[in-house]
């Protein structure tokens, strides 16, 4: 089992989440955790979903609500997703007692929808106080299936170090956006005195460190997350399922189609785009500003973000890069 180091905290009572110093939390060497099913399901089943509740997640359009337990506050983190988003995910595509990974854990959102669900999980992180926050939000929760839920400070291209070759029923995770969040930001989609709020002119970036792919131009970033997932496809179990949160972003007037370097990069490894669903977020958007009238046509991609959808197939016949 790998060597665990004491986690140290140093908080506000003013905001109890408000972490400033954090040790590391693991070492690299394989975790003892369990990735087996833990459920009486069919052998070709893959999940434990009643026909029902499988015939509601057959619309390609989805929408969520934020939870109280759900991280809206971007000093703690810039970009999450909510809970009831990978919950869904993990009830489709995994069985109870089966192992998830998020290769950009964040938050730690993925781990706390697993524990709740009866699913193993690991989550790791570059950023030291994203790995202590993660563990700070899972102490006290209730462990009714007895499984495991680690945080771990690492490189997402060091995963392989961590987990046994068709171990992993399920990637999924929201990974930066290239640089496109290393900015200051200007709230264009913001009404009046809206705009100039906490977040007017502040660059709201995970970290400034090299390997982050929040740092990377959109060619580097596609290049990069081609060699993390070529590195975690072996792990994935066959048939496994990986699913990557994304939207596309305007910079100086230009799209940036975020989706589409995330499909060319992954399909370049030998991953199978299955589904493209789409997280529509304007159930959860108030007060959009007017952007780009009344000459230049522009979609808000705070309204809408994209959920792909990848297989391991039975047999990979990647293409090297």
């Amino acid at each position: 089992m790998p060597k665990k180091t004491t986690i140290i905290y140093k908080t506000k009572k003013k905001h109890p989440l408000k972490i400033k110093e954090a040790t590391a939390i693991y070492t690299a060497d394989k975790l003892d955790i369990a990735h087996t099913r833990a459920c009486d399901c069919g052998p070709t089943h893959i999940n434990c979903l009643t026909a029902k509740e499988w015939l509601k997640s057959q619309l390609g359009v989805w929408q969520f609500f934020y939870e109280k337990r759900d991280i809206r506050d971007k000093t703690l983190h810039p970009a999450t997703f909510p809970i009831n988003l990978v919950k869904k995910c993990i009830e489709l595509f995994t069985h109870k007692g089966e192992l998830v990974v998020d290769p950009f854990v964040g938050s730690g959102t993925t781990l706390i929808a697993a524990n709740d669900l009866g699913r193993n999980a690991v989550g790791f992180d570059l950023n030291e106080k994203y790995s202590a926050l993660c563990n700070q939000r899972l102490d006290g929760l209730l462990n009714l299936y007895n499984t495991k839920q680690i945080a771990v400070r690492d490189d997402a291209i060091n995963i392989d170090q961590y987990s046994e070759p068709d171990s992993i029923s399920l990637l999924v995770t929201s990974p930066p956006y290239a640089n496109l969040l290393n900015r200051q930001r200007k709230n264009k989609s913001r009404r009046g005195s809206e705009r100039n709020n906490e977040q007017f002119l502040k660059v709201e970036q995970y970290s400034q460190n090299e390997r982050d792919l929040g740092t990377m131009p959109i060619e580097e970033y596609q290049q990069e997350m081609a060699q993390i997932y070529k590195r975690l496809l072996p792990l994935l179990k066959p048939k496994g399922h990986c699913i990557i949160n994304v939207p596309d972003m305007w910079w100086d007037n230009r799209r940036i189609t975020i989706h589409i370097a995330v499909v060319e990069a992954l399909r370049s490894v030998g991953y199978e785009l299955r589904n493209t669903i789409i997280w529509d977020r304007t159930n959860i958007v108030n007060r959009i500003g007017i952007f780009g009238w009344p000459s230049n046509y522009i979609t808000m991609g705070v309204t809408f973000e994209y959920l792909l959808d990848f297989w391991r197939p039975p047999v990979i016949q990647p293409i090297n890069i």
